[in-house]
């Protein structure tokens, strides 16, 4: 039954990027140029691609890019993006994948990056075995570069509720924190131009810096840096993201 799946599944369905239009191919090629200017080379495993937008980014400035994410349909829909033919460059790129599990060989990647708050999808011990994963899939020394929400910023900014209007779409958000504000809830509500209703909800664990260089150390990953945004500012309680740099022993 539906209801029986968990969240991540149900979220990033069709729905996801009617709501999330501006996560698209032109930023995400100037997110990887400062990735890349800042140090992400060689062999790369975009973990939690989606539809692939920067895993084809990474293939356009010479990295060699796999990615892999657990929605098919987002999967689908990487034979959609536009420009220098993405959908045939991804072709035989991507893989479908649990975070916990991941279906390669030990020591395969030179680096790889978990962008747009894509960890902290599970509870704790969960969590910790996507970063087992992370550690193991890298060569010793290799780079991870995970990209989370800023806990202060979410605490302090958030928005209980939104509606929004955009080209005959209607999107109701209702947000909140659970389990000790350690957690940030979305509840989703869509009616698409064609009038159908979709609904889900998002629940993102939220890590103080300190807290993911603790579960990061135990994991074998070592948090070199931490930015505070794609352009490599440096981390705040204000900064609009929280991007890890972590080396494996």
């Amino acid at each position: 039954m539906e209801r029986d799946r968990p969240w991540y599944e149900l979220a990033f369905e069709r729905g996801y990027l009617e709501v999330y239009p501006h996560r698209d191919l032109a930023s995400a090629r100037k997110e990887v140029a400062g990735l890349r200017e800042r140090g992400l080379a060689g062999r790369v495993l975009d973990l939690g691609c989606g539809f692939g937008r920067h895993t084809l980014a990474m293939l356009e400035v010479g990295l060699d890019a796999f990615g892999l994410d657990l929605s098919r349909d987002l999967l689908e829909r990487a034979g959609q993006l536009p420009d220098q033919g993405g959908g045939e460059r991804l072709r035989g790129r991507l893989l479908r994948g649990d975070f916990r599990r991941l279906p390669f060989a030990s020591a395969s990647f030179d680096a790889l990056t978990m962008l747009f708050s894509s960890f902290g999808y599970f509870d704790d011990p969960g969590n910790r075995a996507v970063l087992r994963e992370v550690a193991r899939v890298l060569r010793p020394g290799g780079t991870a570069i995970l990209d989370l929400m800023n806990p202060s910023r979410i605490r302090a900014g958030l928005v209980p509720e939104s509606r929004t209007e955009r080209g005959g779409l209607i999107l109701n958000e209702r947000r909140s924190l659970a389990h000790g504000d350690r957690r940030v809830v979305k509840q989703v509500e869509l009616v698409t131009a064609d009038g159908s209703e979709l609904s889900w909800h998002e629940d993102v664990r939220l890590y103080e810096p300190s807290e993911l260089a603790s579960i990061a150390a135990a994991a074998g990953l070592e948090v070199q840096r931490t930015e505070g945004d794609f352009d490599g500012a440096p981390f705040d309680s204000d900064s609009p993201r929280q991007i890890a740099w972590a080396r494996r022993r």
